[in-house]
């Protein structure tokens, strides 16, 4: 039978009577006899109300958990996504790729129990929705009280120098004792950045710091310039007992050396006096009155008249503009006879006086 004829105007297109038209044929108000009735078109708003709600759309930085009468069931991922009307499921967006941050300052006990304000940045963003959601009452607020508890907990165990000096060390230690403890809390979170830009003393203890600062600056410095001048004094030092030894040995190896020339020449001239004791002797005699000659001064006497001179070799040039005086010195008894006697030989031969000479001696 067709659907236009007489006595199916309320059949199916199809022509069967499982169809969507027999099933809106037979809700109240939308058959044949409802026409313009109100029932039509709230039944018409309740399909428009459930499409609307069997259909979500996530966005690209977000993720979809959803809930079945209030129990976890699936994640959506982003993009256009279907669920069952409320109030059957129901969906709870969370932003997982944005990055929050958070920033204190904070009073904290160092180890060698000096008080310091620390400045702590943490940035982290959701890695599980789920968790987050669901794993604590309030992960924001149970990371942030566990980022105090964590930076107490490292600069409590480093000293003052550290905190100021090496907070790149405290912070990486820091951040991986965060993100265990987050784990261990089930926060869903996942810790980005840990950073400490900034320590200082209370205003209260400023003054005081800042001249143990100033101490420690000088302590520092006074340091450097005795290692500088280690550094200089030391090579000096350490060369001056180099020489010193080497001249020392040298000095040790040339009086070995001359005492066993002597101790030779001792035992060779053992062997000539055994066999010539008179010309041994006589000749160890020369030899030795040639040294005591030849380092003493020597004076020649005359006719009484005069001295004579005797230059010796490399003498004159050293000892000339002070051999007059200092023979008229040491020579008294001699120059005087010898300037009488010049004064009497003229008188008795009638001739003038020479004049008197000054005396020449010779070292």
């Amino acid at each position: 039978m067709a659907w236009n004829k007489p006595g199916n105007a309320g059949g199916s297109r199809s022509g069967g009577s499982g169809g969507l038209g027999d099933w809106l044929a037979r809700l109240p108000g939308i058959g044949a006899g409802g026409g313009g009735s109100p029932l039509r078109w709230l039944w018409l708003l309740v399909a428009a109300w459930l499409l609307y709600s069997s259909f979500v759309l996530v966005a690209e930085q977000q993720r979809g958990v959803v809930l079945r009468f209030g129990r976890f069931e699936r994640v959506m991922q982003p993009g256009p996504n279907l669920k069952l009307p409320w109030p059957i499921e129901r969906v709870i967006k969370v932003n997982a790729t944005q990055i929050k941050n958070f920033e204190d300052r904070v009073p904290v006990l160092t180890r060698d129990e000096n008080i310091v304000e620390v400045a702590i940045n943490v940035q982290y963003r959701v890695a599980d929705p789920v968790t987050y959601l669901f794993g604590t009452r309030d992960a924001d607020e149970v990371l942030q009280q566990a980022a105090l508890s964590t930076v107490r907990e490292q600069v409590g165990r480093s000293d003052l120098d550290t905190v100021l000096g090496a907070r790149e060390q405290l912070a990486v230690a820091a951040r991986e004792r965060l993100q265990k403890s987050l784990e261990a809390y089930h926060t869903g979170l996942l810790v980005t950045e840990l950073n400490l830009p900034d320590a200082r003393p209370p205003q209260q203890v400023k003054p005081a710091f800042d001249d143990v600062n100033s101490a420690q600056q000088d302590k520092e410095r006074l340091i450097s310039e005795a290692r500088a001048y280690a550094a200089k004094i030391v090579p000096e030092a350490r060369g001056q007992a180099a020489r010193v030894r080497t001249v020392a040995q040298g000095y040790k190896d040339a009086e070995i050396a001359r005492a066993t020339g002597d101790a030779e020449r001792f035992a060779l001239l053992v062997e000539q006096y055994k066999a010539a004791p008179e010309v041994t002797r006589k000749r160890l005699w020369l030899e030795t009155l040639q040294k005591v000659l030849g380092e003493n001064r020597k004076v020649v006497g005359g006719d009484g008249r005069q001295l004579i001179y005797v230059p010796m070799p490399g003498a004159a040039a050293a000892s000339a503009p002070a051999a007059p005086a200092a023979s008229t010195a040491l020579l008294p008894e001699l120059a005087a006879p010898a300037a009488a006697g010049a004064e009497a030989e003229p008188a008795r031969s009638g001739r003038p006086s020479r004049p008197q000479g000054r005396p020449e001696v010779q070292r």
